[in-house]
């Protein structure tokens, strides 16, 4: 296992092999990365663990260099283990390269079906057992889907947890991709309002743009088809503490001074390139409205329920908008089938995301049950008006888990975890220990 030290941390790489399938463990295995962080002054004390469960889904653990971010404090208490979910990251890859060798669409999505949290808590609960031994348990800290995953350890694999910690979330035990969509839409309208009140210059700019983009084909520099819709989509930056400023300084670089005629300008293509390309990390995509699929809550598929869903709100049409000399709005965490279309990276997957998006049989994630008779002790952060992650169903499930002890805060956005400089951690690790 390759060692190496970074300012005030030891870290170790670990890789583990884990079946693709836990239902046969004799049959493919895949890879799984994990990197063991632990400060260096307590390189060799016996500490606790603390597993990290990234966001996504598809994305890849953090990569720290020294004690940043919300490591800093974990390090205090912990020896942490930054996972690479499967098909992330260093972990066996899953992507436009590893997918068609495995054969036709219908292959590669009977193989992507095995990447959703039940999965992923399973292959934790192998690491588990071969870091800590068989009656050995760890802490865990689940930011955003690394939060659901959470839900899904506690529902299936409780006595392996010590304690938990969710930011940012918690999500519906009951709700449909339908559901989630329905209540994101509101959400989203009122973050590019603010953003628009914040500002009013980019309500213009943004309308240039839908309509050169209406007017001409564009492409990225990699590439992909810049459409109305895909640049619609940059509205995902206004669910981070910063996303409002960022999106406006993208906004104000949008064309080309002093040419003739309007072009946009390439470090504007650049840049919504690097926010709108799912190069590296497909399966955020690809499984996006796969993990609200839960056969006991609906029989349905979840059949693009972004899509389905938008009819219900025609204010996100950007052409009435212009038609109506209205503002433009913009849109957020949502996947569409044009999405996989327009990116180089997801267009060679096109049929298998149609194909994922008419599965109906997708395992439950959760058990209510489990969750209503928990013995594990839990503090949640959620915060309010999450653009992300709806703080009604966030609520509703913090009240339907025994003992979770919830902190509902306006103080950050969906990142607090990362740009608190471990505030939100610490406050969450008091809650847990009754400090407060």
């Amino acid at each position: 296992m390759p060692v190496y030290r970074h300012p005030g941390t030891v870290i170790t790489d670990h890789r583990f092999p884990v079946p693709l399938d836990h239902g046969d463990p004799a049959g493919e295995r895949i890879e799984v990365y994990a990197r063991e962080v632990v400060a260096t002054a307590k390189q060799h004390d016996s500490l606790p663990w603390l597993l990290f469960l990234q966001g996504g889904p598809g994305g890849r653990s953090p990569r720290p260099i020294g004690r940043d971010s919300w490591l800093d404090r974990a390090l205090d208490d912990y020896r942490v283990l930054l996972l690479d979910q499967r098909g992330t990251g260093r972990s066996t890859p899953a992507d436009r390269h590893t997918l068609p060798p495995r054969g036709d669409a219908a292959a590669q999505a009977r193989y992507l079906a095995h990447f959703r949290a039940d999965s992923i808590v399973r292959d934790c609960e192998l690491i588990r057992r071969d870091l800590l031994g068989d009656d050995g348990r760890w802490s865990l800290l689940g930011q955003s889907y690394g939060g659901f995953c959470t839900l899904t350890y506690l529902s299936y694999a409780p006595h392996g947890v010590r304690e938990a910690f969710v930011t940012g979330g918690l999500p519906g035990l009951r709700s449909t991709a339908a559901d989630v969509y329905r209540a994101a839409y509101p959400r989203v309208q009122r973050k590019v309002e603010a953003h628009y009140a914040r500002y009013p210059q980019d309500v213009e700019i943004v309308r240039d743009v839908a309509r050169h983009l209406r007017e001409r084909e564009v492409r990225l520099p990699g590439g992909g088809l810049l459409t109305v819709e895909a640049f619609q989509a940059i509205g995902i930056l206004l669910g981070t503490g910063n996303g409002s400023h960022t999106l406006h300084y993208l906004l104000e670089d949008a064309f080309l001074p002093g040419m003739p005629g309007r072009q946009l300008s390439d470090s504007f293509l650049a840049e919504i390139q690097g926010h709108l390309s799912y190069a590296g990390r497909p399966l955020y995509a690809l499984l996006h409205e796969a993990v609200y699929g839960q056969r006991s809550v609906t029989p349905r598929a979840t059949g693009w329920a972004a899509e389905t869903v938008r009819a219900e709100f025609p204010q996100f049409d950007a052409e009435r908008a212009l038609a109506a000399d209205r503002p433009v709005l913009l849109t957020g965490e949502m996947i569409y089938p044009w999405t996989v279309a327009t990116d180089p990276a997801l267009a060679p997957l096109g049929e298998t995301a149609e194909l994922l998006a008419r599965r109906t049989d997708w395992p439950d994630l959760y058990d209510p049950d489990q969750l209503a008779r928990n013995e594990v002790p839990v503090a949640a952060a959620i915060y309010h008006d999450d653009m992300y992650v709806d703080t009604a169903d966030s609520e509703t499930t913090a009240r339907a888990v025994r003992g979770l002890r919830p902190w509902i805060t306006n103080e950050y956005e969906h990142d607090g975890l990362r740009v608190s400089g471990g505030r939100v951690l610490d406050r969450l690790i008091r809650l847990v220990r009754d400090e407060i």
